[in-house]
Formats: structure tokens, sequence, C-alpha cells
């Protein structure tokens, strides 16, 4: 086995390795030519290979249809790998913990469908559905991993995890939907050994493996590449995704509590951008994103003023600038007026945080609904009205995808 000084030269040849895989290289040779010429490599140098083949080109489907292989290829080095020691409250931890959790339970469906013989069909059955509907609770990882860990990475320039680990884990998702199905068609022995082998071992399988993955590849390069102020804007927002079969440690609260003490939730305005916790919107987006919403939106402050409304082209209700600085209760007819008096008084006394209700108007269905608006102490700033026009959407049946789209 040569010993490759240089990162580059190993990645280099790990490239070639990978691309003639795709070109129809068996994995037994692959992998000799991985054992003689490289030895071992990174977590991270793997990431890296990935990434740079996808920014020359190598489409993430393709990298996505072949990252099975890739990790076999690379097993045996990546068991060796070891990371950095993590405290009990650090977010490739509580990952981690989870995924021991998420093995308990496909080993319990393992050791399930390896005795199917010894129990009655409708037990078994009973047992994998309800297996299966806890297994379901893997969404929870997944989406804290996507929503949080993949823009991060992102930043640094690793955009693969996010275009090939997210769509190995819609695989699953698509697995586990399919599963739920297949098994209600089981009604003979001879059909559960069918469900097995076409439905079951694929989920087993997959689900496995992206433990696999993600503990060998995505969490080592995540540890090295995010910084410690990384890792704590994702601790602190975990909370908002949740997690799954575990017990937040208490160590994550106090933390989270410190990072929100020294983090402001307050907007700031600098230079025509504003800047909110979530964001950062310049004043001609921000009007132009609320003048585009589906609905007509009014709000009235804390002193029943009307001090905004947007201006959509196709508003329910008209609305004219000189509305803007008038007692809301001047801009109702005389026989809704106390309704109105009567809605703000709740929210203002905070026996109510909103309200709805619907008419039939010029052949639409509108859909009208009051929120309290609060700062973050709870006090009263105002209600907003909004107004929207559902007749439509009201006929809304089955499903329309995003996919749908293209066509």
């Amino acid at each position: 086995m040569v010993d490759f000084q240089s990162k580059d030269e190993k990645k280099r040849i790990m490239k070639e390795i990978i691309t003639e895989l795709h070109k129809g290289l068996s994995v037994e040779e692959a992998k000799d030519r991985f054992e003689r010429e490289i030895g071992s490599i990174s977590s991270a140098e793997i990431a890296e290979v990935e990434q740079s083949l996808i920014n020359e080109g190598l489409s993430p489907d393709e990298i996505k249809k072949f990252c099975n292989v890739h990790a076999l290829l690379f097993k045996s080095t990546l068991e060796k790998s070891t990371v950095k020691e993590k405290s009990p409250a650090h977010p490739i931890f509580l990952f981690e913990m989870e995924n021991r959790e998420i093995e308990k339970v496909t080993g319990k469906v393992t050791e399930i469908k390896n005795n199917v013989r010894k129990y009655e069909l409708d037990k078994v059955k009973q047992e994998l559905n309800t297996l299966l509907n806890e297994l379901k609770n893997i969404e929870i990882h997944y989406a804290r991993k996507e929503q949080l860990l993949f823009p991060y990475l992102e930043r640094y320039g690793f955009h693969g995890p996010s275009k090939v680990m997210w769509g190995k884990d819609n695989e699953i998702r698509d697995l586990l939907k399919n599963n739920f199905e297949e098994i209600k068609k089981v009604s003979r022995n001879q059909e559960l050994d069918n469900y097995i082998k076409t439905n079951l071992d694929p989920l087993i399988e997959e689900v496995e493996g992206m433990i696999f993955k993600e503990e060998t590849i995505l969490f080592p390069t995540s540890l090295e590449k995010l910084s410690v102020d990384d890792w704590a804007e994702i601790l602190k927002e975990s909370d908002d995704v949740g997690y799954v079969f575990i017990e937040k440690p208490k160590e994550t609260t106090s933390l989270i509590q410190e990072l929100k003490g020294a983090v402001t939730d307050e907007p700031s305005v600098k230079d025509s951008v504003i800047t909110f916790p979530t964001g950062k919107l310049e004043i001609i987006e921000l009007m132009k994103v609320l003048d585009i919403l589906p609905v007509d939106i009014t709000f009235v402050d804390k002193d029943d003023c009307v001090k905004y409304f947007s201006n959509n082209k196709d508003r329910i209700f008209v609305r004219t600038r000189s509305v803007l600085g008038r007692n809301v209760e001047n801009c109702h007819p005389p026989q809704s007026v106390d309704i109105v008096k009567d809605i703000v008084t709740s929210f203002k006394e905070g026996k109510r945080d909103s309200v709805d209700f619907w008419i039939n108007l010029n052949e639409k269905l509108v859909y009208i609904r009051y929120y309290a608006i609060r700062n973050s102490e709870g006090n009263y700033l105002g209600t907003l009205e909004v107004t929207q026009d559902i007749t439509d959407v009201k006929k809304l049946e089955g499903e329309k995808r995003l996919l749908d789209e293209k066509n």
C-alpha cells in the first residue's frame, strides 16, 4: 500500500475510483484499488470528493443512486475513524442517541421477521404495524438534520448532503409509506414472505444504512467544518423541530436559556434593511412580500387606529389611504361596530387571541380572521385583520405536488 502524503492525491485517486464505479467498475475491484492505493481516508475527505464531483457536473441523483456503494467501499476505513468527544448536550451526541433508539426498533423488526412462523399471522401483522408506527417518528430526526445541519454545511460550500442525503431520506419516507400500504394486503403466510422480501427488508436496510452514513461521514464532517457558534445556534433551534425517542438533556435546556439571553430577538433597521430574528429583508422587499400575499391585511394599533393595510391588486374590501389614522370603530357599519369593539376589548384584556368567521359576499366565500398582536412580554400591540377569498380553496380535493408543475 502506498502512503501518500498529499491529501489532494488521495482525493484525486478516490475521485477516479468513484467515477469508474459509476461507469461499471465492480465494488470488489474498487475496494481492491482503494486499499492498494489509498488505504485510509477521513470522512471529511470523502465528503469533499463527493462535493467536488457534484461541482464538476455529476448529478446529485447519480451520486444518490450509488451512495450505498460508496459507503460500502469506505466502510472499513470509516469504522476505524474517531470523532472528538462531545458533551451530552451537543447536537451530534443527541443525533447519535436517537440513532441508538432507532436501532432498537429495527432490531425488534428483524427479530420478528426472522421468527414469523412462531406466531399467528394476525399477531405478526399487528406487531409489525406497531413497530412501523414507531419507526415513522424518524421523520423528526431527519427533519432536524435537513432543516438545521444541512443549511450550516451549505454555508461552508458543502451542498452534497442536502442534495444527496436528503434524497435518500425521502426514499426511506417512501419505503415507510409503502410498507404501511402493503402490509394491509397480506392475508396468507406466502404473501407475508413476499412482503418482507420486497418491502420490509429494503426499509430496514436503508434505515440502518442511513445511520452508518450519518455517523461515519455526515457527523464527523460536520464536527470538522462547523464552529462552536454554529453548534450553539443549531442547539437553540433544535427545540423548534423537536427530538424523537430520547429526552432532551437538562444541560440542553440551561444552555439554550443562556444562549437566548445572549442573543436578542428584537428586530433592527439599518440602511433600509430590517433584521429579524429569522432573517433580513430590505424595506422594498418586505412591502412587496406583504402585497403579494393572497390575503388582505389591515393592522389596527393599540390605540384603535388603522395604521397599515396591504395593497394587493385583488383586495376583497377596498381600502384607501384616507383610512390611515382613523379609529377602527368608524371603519365599520353601525350594525357591526359593537362586535368589533367586543373583539378588540377581549384582545386587550387577554381573554382571546383570535376570532374568525366567514360570509358569502358577491358569490365568494370570504374568510375573515382577527389576531391579537402582542410583544414578547405579552403586552397588547394591536389587532391584525386577515381576509381571504376561499371560494376556490374550498373546492380543492386530493393533492397536487410540486413536481406536477413540471408537466
